[in-house]
């Protein structure tokens, strides 16, 4: 077989492949614009429901009748905008999922599509989990943060005043208000749901590296301290600047993080489990690790 032919052979798969992934990326993307328009259809309705947190902390610090504005014509259009791109993508995550399966699927084991299509299935799970914790926690505790402290000075005069609570009046200074704008508003809400969606993704994520080798329980917690610091960095960066919700994300994040620890241990154990049965595992592996008779210096003090 000449040289020329054997080019030939080998680009024709590289083309079907071309070809298969163009198809998967423009199925994917009709899916993604398809939930956009659905999305965009309940704009309003969902923006609602983004608001719940904002609207109860209004209400529950005295006004009864809460309002949000615009301050430029295209600003709401926008913002629904904004909500449908993410909502879009969140919508049609199970098309796009599956686009994905299928292209990756025919080059892996059955072995490797056992072992990858629980954390395809996974995943948007606990995106939503981490998505509803922040939307029924988190951003409650931050509007409560940033609207009560408004109301911090005069809680305070009228106790010094009287001695007690009581309803502040005054016929002189200014009443400082708060007249939110729907974007800057969403903006916090929006953030904290994407930021605490995907740290909730860190198990799946460690877990595959665990699968592939890439992650050992015993690593994961010799890096114990240095996970610490870089979580702390990212609820610094992603949280609004108050230590109650940074405070929240660092736990549920370094939660995660042990978890993940006790899900590789267990994947490292499987594979052991596994190899032991083929006839695989290296038993010499086990015999390096553990201290000796004959080398009393590898013992503990």
């Amino acid at each position: 077989m000449s040289a020329e032919s054997d080019i030939e052979d080998s680009s024709a798969p590289l083309i079907e492949h071309l070809t298969e992934l163009r198809t998967r990326v423009i199925r994917a993307a009709m899916a993604f614009i398809v939930g956009m328009v659905i999305c965009f259809t309940f704009g309003s309705a969902i923006l609602d429901f983004l608001l719940v947190p904002i609207e109860n902390t209004m209400r529950s610090l005295g006004n009864p009748n809460p309002v949000m504005q615009y301050t430029a014509p295209q600003e709401y259009f926008f913002t629904l905008i904004r909500i449908s791109m993410v909502g879009g993508l969140f919508v049609s995550f199970p098309v796009i999922g599956y686009q994905l399966w299928r292209f990756v699927a025919p080059g892996l084991y059955k072995n490797e599509k056992n072992a990858f299509l629980p954390f395809l299935v996974a995943s948007p799970l606990l995106f939503l989990l981490g998505a509803s914790f922040a939307h029924y926690v988190v951003v409650p505790l931050a509007m409560q943060f940033f609207l009560g402290f408004a109301d911090l000075p005069s809680f305070f005069a009228a106790i010094v005043a009287s001695g007690e609570v009581t309803e502040a009046t005054s016929d002189t200074g200014i009443d400082i208000v708060f007249n939110g704008k729907v974007n800057e508003s969403l903006d916090i809400t929006l953030k904290m749901i994407v930021a605490f969606g995907l740290c909730f993704q860190l198990p799946v994520l460690l877990t595959l590296m665990g699968k592939a080798g890439l992650a050992t329980a015993d690593g994961l917690r010799s890096t114990r301290k240095y996970a610490v610091v870089g979580i702390l960095i990212v609820a610094a960066l992603v949280t609004p600047p108050d230590v109650t919700t940074q405070l929240i994300l660092f736990i549920v994040v370094y939660g995660l993080y042990e978890i993940s620890i006790f899900l590789v241990a267990r994947v490292e154990k499987d594979r052991e489990v596994k190899l032991r049965e083929e006839g695989l595992w290296d038993d010499e592996d086990d015999a390096d690790e553990a201290p000796t008779e004959d080398h009393p210096e590898d013992r503990g003090p």
